[in-house]
């Protein structure tokens, strides 16, 4: 796990520790240091702690202007014991909306389990955002991931399911990425080649 790091090819354009407005404004990283553990395996030192003993991020872009922020995670999403979800909503986006972002693409293909509880901090987000049109989106869960996302009833406040998995994200910019999400949401257009 030590060799999964955050998707790096958007940093000539934004980089979350120089953003003076980033919940990570200022953190400094190391290479060579490896401190931080998921299921007892070290990950890479480029991911960001938010609160969570298991649950780690990136936030890769976010455009105040356009309005919406792309996190990519890693580890176990443990809303049942850790509830990270509040963690994520707390730390991170009641950071976020406040200054405009209104639309959100969480990057799940490194969430390696989920464990769900209550939707209720889904649903606050939901809320917050639905007002001035905004959205939460998961790109590319893994099937079991997503199975007990479903179970908990997280479906209903946040888009995922088929038509958001296997999304080639990487090879798109920013922009073009949360335009082709945006489409698939509001438009239901299924035909979006990634």
């Amino acid at each position: 796990m030590h060799d999964i790091e955050p998707f790096y090819k958007w940093r000539d354009s934004y980089v979350a520790s120089e953003d003076d407005r980033s919940p990570f404004h200022g953190r400094t990283y190391s290479e060579f240091s490896f401190t931080q553990k998921i299921y007892n395996y070290f990950i890479h030192p480029q991911w960001d702690e938010f609160g969570s003993s298991t649950l780690y991020m990136k936030i890769l872009f976010v455009d105040y202007d356009e309005q919406f922020a792309i996190i990519e995670l890693i580890g176990e999403w443990n809303d049942c014991l850790q509830n990270d979800v509040m963690y994520l909503k707390r730390n991170i986006v009641d950071e976020l909306t406040p200054l405009g972002i209104k639309k959100f693409v969480l990057v799940c293909e490194n969430v390696l389990n989920f464990h769900g509880s209550d939707d209720c901090y889904y649903e606050e987000w939901f809320e917050d955002l639905s007002e001035d049109r905004g959205w939460i989106c998961f790109l590319n869960l893994n099937k079991h991931v997503e199975e007990e996302m479903v179970l908990t009833g997280i479906q209903h406040y946040v888009n995922l399911g088929k038509e958001f998995n296997d999304v080639n994200w990487r090879r798109l910019k920013p922009r073009l990425l949360v335009q082709s999400i945006e489409l698939l949401i509001t438009e239901g257009v299924k035909k979006i080649s990634f």
